[in-house]
């Protein structure tokens, strides 16, 4: 009688199993970094997107370009709107900041009652001296990093570790 073997034995089996969980997990791993990677990404996009807003917003009324300076955290009063009505400079002032104040926290955007089109825990500082404009707007990240950034220490600073900052320059004449 010869004797030969037909399928795969128990420890083989386990074997390949464990291969392929290690395998699995791996992927899981990668998928949940990209995710956070894309996370990031989105932030910084939005980021970009709102200090050019505001500085757009900035010279298009130049004449109160110096009351733009302040911190915004997404806590501004509800003012008149200047979408349907004709306003004047101080109105559109008023109007620019609390729009863009909005805008930090996504309040236009809302899955239910959260807002999802935000930064998280945003605060933005502008300052200007005599047509320089600084635009700083800081946020919280998903992870924290090893080192905070240096650019402007004043704004956003209570978000330690997790801070991430954008920071914009230019000169409105």
């Amino acid at each position: 009688m010869k004797n030969q073997q037909r399928g795969l034995s128990l420890i083989e089996l386990m074997v390949s199993l464990v291969i392929l969980v290690v395998g699995l997990i791996g992927i899981f791993n990668l998928h949940l970094i990209a995710k956070r990677g894309s996370f990031e990404s989105f932030q910084q996009t939005q980021a970009a997107y709102l200090a050019n807003d505001i500085v757009n917003r900035m010279k298009l009324n130049r004449s109160e370009l110096s009351n733009y300076a302040d911190t915004y955290t997404g806590a501004k009063a509800a003012v008149k709107s200047c979408e349907t009505n004709i306003c004047t400079t101080t109105e559109t002032l008023n109007w620019d900041q609390y729009q863009w104040d909005q805008s930090l926290i996504g309040a236009s955007e809302q899955v239910g009652s959260q807002k999802v089109g935000g930064l998280d825990s945003p605060v933005a500082c502008i300052i200007e001296n005599a047509g320089a404009v600084s635009v700083t707007i800081t946020w919280r990240g998903i992870r924290e990093m090893s080192s905070s950034s240096k650019v402007s220490a004043d704004c956003g600073h209570s978000l330690g570790k997790r801070r991430r900052v954008f920071a914009l320059n230019t000169m409105i004449l």
